[in-house]
């Protein structure tokens, strides 16, 4: 298929190449200037040319197109949206003139940007597919390599309107990801794994980023007895609010271990802690002020205290978290947080009548 990936990150930079080995013609698109210039550059200057180096194996992949033109992804049958959630808004904006009847959007992941999606579509038919997760956890670590350190086992997805799931699947399918689906892209948004760990480490690691200057492994060292008290605590919030909206209350290990392994007798907790030990997991975050709270109390914590409210779901720990956040970077992370008001409360209702329309299908 032509595919284009709308971001050149690590992630976009990998599951391009990664697509490229399975056959597909990749289109890989720069949204900003603002990291990973230089290995876009390689890119360029090597006809698209970058090594995956996987386990003991190095493979070199061939992107077809690489570019920072929008206009570009007209051409492909499925364009995944893989940047940081802080920008999805604007991108949704400007990538919504060039898209066309048919084509599917999977955004990786999406804390609710269908949302947007809705906002700025213009009525034109797309399928909107949201992943909980990126599908494996990957690294540049120089311009032209990128080190793949873990793939998911399963990938969940959630697909807007659901009813175009069997239309859609066989394209999703040959993407080459183990991919299963939920019943909403709403649960795709709320088990994103960052909302908690990310949130609850970065937050509770501040002393330690600053005192070690970032030389320290956050999976590794933080999730001490105390710290995952607290993190039960904002999971339990999260899963109060998908419980009043309707869905089934998983916990975030649950999830973890879902997505992480294929044995279901192992304990989950102690899948989480085998996942967060592997050697292969990056140093970081490094800096307070980091995608780990900036992205992630940002537009998952706000937005799920957001939800909180509207819902009459208390989210005390959610909300003390927001407040330290706040504190720590001097700045107000609701100003400009992912909140119902600004996704279009409209276009949350929409999604939330095919969700419940979708579930009252499967039980007749």
């Amino acid at each position: 298929m032509k595919i284009a990936v709308l971001g050149a990150g690590n992630g976009g930079c990998a599951v391009a190449a990664d697509l490229s080995l399975k056959g597909h013609e990749v289109t890989l698109i720069k949204t900003s200037n603002s990291m990973h210039n230089e290995n876009f550059q390689h890119l360029l200057d090597h006809d698209g040319e970058v090594r995956i180096h996987e386990k003991e194996e190095i493979k070199t992949a061939k992107i077809a197109h690489v570019t920072k033109e929008l206009a570009e992804l007209s051409e492909a049958k499925i364009v995944i949206v893989y940047i940081q959630t802080n920008y999805h808004e604007e991108l949704i904006a400007k990538m919504s003139k060039y898209l066309v009847d048919g084509q599917i959007v999977l955004i990786n992941p999406g804390y609710l940007s269908t949302a947007y999606m809705l906002k700025y579509n213009s009525g034109k038919k797309i399928t909107i597919v949201e992943a909980e997760s990126s599908f494996l956890d990957c690294r540049i670590l120089e311009p032209g390599l990128i080190k793949v350190g873990f793939r998911n086992v399963r990938n969940p997805l959630g697909v807007y309107p659901a009813a175009n799931l069997p239309a859609v699947k066989g394209d999703l399918e040959a993407l080459g990801f183990p991919f299963v689906y939920l019943s909403s892209v709403v649960e795709a948004a709320l088990h994103n794994p960052n909302l908690i760990v990310h949130t609850v480490g970065a937050i509770m690691s501040m002393p330690r980023i600053e005192k070690t200057n970032g030389d320290y492994v956050m999976y590794h060292e933080v999730f001490t007895p105390s710290v995952w008290n607290i993190l039960e605590k904002l999971d339990s919030e999260k899963m109060d609010v998908l419980e009043k909206l309707g869905f089934p209350r998983l916990s975030y290990v649950e999830a973890c271990k879902y997505r992480n392994t294929l044995d279901d007798t192992e304990d989950v907790k102690e899948v989480f802690f085998w996942y967060a030990a592997m050697p292969t997991r990056a140093k970081g975050p490094v800096k307070v002020d980091s995608r780990y709270i900036t992205e992630d109390v940002l537009e998952g914590l706000v937005m799920l205290e957001a939800l909180g409210k509207q819902l009459s779901v208390a989210t005390p720990i959610c909300t003390s978290l927001i407040e330290m956040a706040s504190a720590a970077l001097n700045r107000d992370m609701r100003t400009q947080g992912r909140t119902p008001t600004r996704l279009g409360i409209e276009n949350i209702e929409m999604i939330l009548t095919d969700s419940f329309v979708q579930k009252e299908v499967e039980r007749v």
